[in-house]
């Protein structure tokens, strides 16, 4: 592959040195239109990128750089591990969004790099150019006149594409679905305006897990609507808390009971909270402002198409909110088994910027500390979260008027009123309540 870099990278740089060592006279054949155009130089062939770190969630705003696997002068590919570093909460490994070379490294071993600013510098060839997370540090000559029109043309190749039904791809994810006889049409785009990229390639092949590539934002975002609001735009000043007397889960303790042997045997701890998790997904259903972000600077609301409910748990490394992903297109089974990794991972420091991403909704279970009561705190730019007090069994009333034990969990909720109002947010606890009242319930079009 080194080759092949160099070779497109300097190509047209050695043709031109060669045609001006040959000296000025003026009997040289004048070169054909189209074989000058071929030697031109360009920032399109290779440019210098910088690769910023980006957000690894829980509000961290920078780590320690533990260890680089690569160095000035490498050459390495997307997906390719570049170096490890270390928060207070976790310890991740980076990886390569690009196909380049290693031109610099911003950050010594025990360096401390901040969220959002330069890691390492890339020289690479400029394929899909709609790297985001990403900025050009190469000297740029063109004036902003030019760069509206390449923006234009850029628009207008995508149009072109679209209307002709064309799959948006560069060569070299081209050449990896050839070779591979997969039929670009049937893979799910992550890129901006529907691009395939490699790593979405790579995931329908299952080369790489499901879930590594993120898709772009103009993907994520399910609708968008303008707040229609008059509550104060400070978070603080717009919490609402909705709190709920009691659950009764006496019928969900019988179930977890009669499907905690069968769990284990298949290798599975069987909790609660995963019958908490899908209760909240199937409500999320009925009421999907729950399920949004909150835009500030355009005050819009951002509709997630995806349950990726976060959840609070306590590790060495101190208190995390990682996510459990898709909660919506798993069954109780499935959610334990990606809550019990997630808690392996963090138990280790393992967790990565991907278990904490794009959460969209939170339970926090104070009830496993004692905890009864609690006024949990909105994680912006989430809109809602559910605080889970102890299960305490307690004195009820049957239907004959006897008085019997029962187990009873106390639950509050906190919501963004700038977007949602208590009858929301009510009518919500008592969908989740009467899930969890009734698990069987749960059953129906379980996936």
């Amino acid at each position: 592959m080194s080759g092949l870099f160099n070779l497109r990278r300097y190509g047209a740089s050695i043709a031109r040195h060669h045609l001006l060592a040959c000296g000025g006279s003026t009997s040289r054949r004048p070169l054909p239109h189209a074989f000058g155009r071929a030697l031109h130089t360009t920032a399109a062939l290779d440019r210098v990128v910088s690769f910023h770190l980006s957000d690894i969630g829980e509000g961290i705003r920078e780590v320690t750089v533990k260890e680089w696997y690569v160095k000035v002068g490498d050459v390495v590919e997307q997906f390719d591990n570049l170096c490890e570093v270390q928060s207070d909460k976790a310890s991740v490994t980076i990886t390569s969004r690009y196909d380049g070379k290693i031109v610099k490294l911003h950050h010594d071993v025990d360096g401390v790099a901040l969220v959002g600013k330069p890691l390492l510098d890339f020289d690479v060839v400029d394929e899909e150019g709609d790297d985001s997370g990403s900025s050009s540090s190469s000297d740029s000559s063109s004036s902003d006149e030019e760069d509206t029109k390449a923006a234009a043309q850029q628009a207008g190749l995508v149009a072109a594409a679209a209307a002709s039904g064309k799959v948006l791809a560069t060569p070299a994810v081209r050449r990896i679905a050839m070779e591979n006889k997969v039929d670009l049409s049937k893979v799910p785009a992550t890129g901006r305006n529907g691009r395939v990229l490699k790593g979405d390639v790579l995931e329908f092949l299952e080369v790489i897990p499901k879930g590594t590539v993120k898709p772009h934002p103009s993907l994520v975002a399910k609708e968008q609507r303008k707040a229609e609001t008059t509550a104060p735009l400070d978070l603080k000043q717009a919490e609402t808390v909705v709190p709920l007397k009691g659950v009764d889960v006496t019928r969900l303790v019988a179930v977890r009971a009669e499907l905690k042997e069968e769990a284990a045997a298949r290798g599975v701890k069987l909790t609660y909270m995963p019958f908490f998790l899908k209760a909240a997904s199937n409500a999320l259903l009925q009421h999907p402002i729950l399920n949004s972000s909150f835009d500030e600077p355009s005050e819009s609301v951002i509709y997630k198409r995806y349950h990726n409910i976060s959840v609070a748990m306590q590790t060495p490394q101190g208190l995390v909110v990682p996510n459990v992903k898709s909660v919506e297109q798993k069954s109780i089974l499935q959610i334990a088994q990606d809550l019990n990794a997630l808690q392996e991972r963090g138990a280790k420091g393992a967790l990565t910027p991907n278990d904490f991403a794009n959460g969209t909704f939170a339970l926090s279970n104070i009830g496993i500390i004692g905890g009864t009561y609690t006024h949990p705190v909105v994680m912006t730019p989430q809109v809602a979260i559910g605080g889970l007090g102890q299960t305490r069994v307690l004195p009820r009333f049957d239907a004959d008027g006897r008085v019997v034990p029962a187990h009873i969990m106390v639950v509050s909720w906190t919501a963004d009123h700038r977007i949602i109002d208590g009858v929301t947010m009510a009518s919500f606890s008592n969908l989740w309540k009467q899930y969890l009242e009734n698990p069987n319930l749960l059953m129906l079009g379980a996936k």
